[in-house]
């Protein structure tokens, strides 16, 4: 349905409201979402084109309970396994492809997990996507920290252990600026050994000065690569361009980023056909440059501010982790993050699974680090956040957890030279 994840107004003027209203009921008022616009990089389609081509041909219900045996008794998982595993005709098989992911994981990473935490430093956003709580039209608390606030919460997170950050903002160029986030980005690199970045896509000279102030990595959330659901979820703003979007990696590897992430919103659209599109991108950009290091990000849509009538598709704990697992298989080279979107018991079993990145200590609001770690709260200096998490463990507590579950928790393992 057109309307399935139509928003809240809020206190919008009666002008905002009349073009929200076109842009969600009338499509032609909408611009092209196949489309670049003037200032974006075009760079050789030809991964772009073999992922939707293989999504668009990839029929999960013609797999049978023999392709899954098939599959799982194979020492290689090619595409054709990979398209069996995350198909229904798998889920009896659960047990089994736990068992290969956590071989392949002991093979790749031993029994480590890397512990990052995110940080927001601004939630002003040009985008209308209307399953985000940072949306335009989404009448919450904006801030944009200064030198001074970033500094501050970069000081209170490096002060509790971590020395992993990502850095995130919301989509607006205008408010949060390139050399905005390089400036964060340098003074990362004061408090942290690895350095993140999720942001608006940019271009390829870009991602090469943000390169330069500090940022290791980027990853940026596909959301749906079905792109007839990803036109009615996206009727606004830059992120409305599709292909734009998921040539980010590609653009950030061509910048001289050393790894990139990847993922799509659980929930959104047909999650198989989802998860499937994920790991061919993953699988082709791999395969092109097989030097960087790449990760997989495994979210299910959280509920945000100002909205209790989102209706995502269901994708059930039990799916989730059969989709971590062929993940695995598949591509056994790859991080796989999952959030604290999950709970504390999903993430410490399938930790033990899969799993290799958590993070901890988390908050997706603006500013508000030392007063969730201090139990104090300044509505005035901090911004609303982005969605709801469901695991708040502290640093401290996630390390102990998976310690006690006998694995190694990992904080960095770079040396600069």
């Amino acid at each position: 349905m057109e309307n399935e994840f139509l928003m809240d107004t809020g206190n919008l003027s009666e002008q905002a409201l009349a073009k929200k209203h076109r842009l969600e009921n009338d499509p032609s008022s909408r611009t092209d979402h196949m489309e670049y616009m003037e200032d974006m990089d075009r760079i050789d389609p030809g991964i772009r084109e073999a992922v939707l081509f293989e999504m668009k041909n990839y029929d999960y219900d013609k797999y049978t309970a023999r392709d899954v045996m098939t599959a799982l008794r194979r020492d290689k998982c090619g595409v054709e396994d990979f398209k069996a595993l995350l198909s229904p005709a798998a889920e009896p098989f659960l047990e089994q492809m736990a068992h290969k992911a956590q071989i392949e994981t002991g093979r790749h990473f031993g029994n480590t997990v890397y512990i990052f935490t995110p940080l927001y430093i601004a939630n002003y956003c040009n985008n209308y996507c209307i399953y985000c709580g940072f949306n335009c039209y989404n009448n919450i608390r904006r801030l944009k920290l200064d030198h001074s606030q970033i500094e501050h919460e970069m000081k209170v997170i490096a002060d509790s252990g971590i020395e992993e950050i990502l850095i995130l903002t919301g989509e607006s160029s205008s408010e949060s600026p390139v050399e905005y986030i390089g400036d964060a980005c340098r003074l990362a690199r004061k408090y942290f050994r690895n350095v993140g970045l999720e942001i608006y896509p940019v271009n390829v000279k870009e991602y090469k000065y943000l390169h330069e102030c500090g940022a290791d990595y980027i990853t940026v959330f596909q959301e749906t690569y079905d792109t007839d659901k990803y036109e009615k979820l996206h009727l606004l703003g830059h992120k409305r361009v599709w292909p734009y979007r998921f040539e980010a990696q590609e653009r950030a590897l061509m910048g001289g980023m050393r790894g990139v992430g990847f993922s799509a919103l659980l929930g959104l659209a047909d999650f198989r056909k989802d998860a499937f599109a994920t790991g061919m991108h993953v699988y082709h950009i791999q395969r092109k440059y097989p030097y960087a290091e790449m990760s997989i990000s495994c979210p299910r849509l959280r509920p945000i501010v100002n909205n209790e009538r989102i209706s995502p598709l269901d994708v059930h704990e039990k799916q989730l982790c059969q989709i971590i697992c062929a993940y695995r298989i598949f591509l056994p080279f790859a991080q796989i993050v999952v959030s604290s979107r999950e709970n504390a018991g999903f993430r410490n079993g399938i930790t033990k699974i899969a799993c290799t990145k958590v993070s901890a200590g988390v908050s997706t609001g603006i500013g508000d680090h030392e007063s969730k770690y201090t139990g104090t709260c300044s509505e005035e200096s901090e911004g609303d956040e982005q969605f709801e998490i469901a695991d708040a463990r502290s640093f401290d507590s996630m390390y102990a957890d998976l310690s006690d579950e006998g694995l190694q928790p990992v904080l960095n393992d770079y040396i600069y030279v």
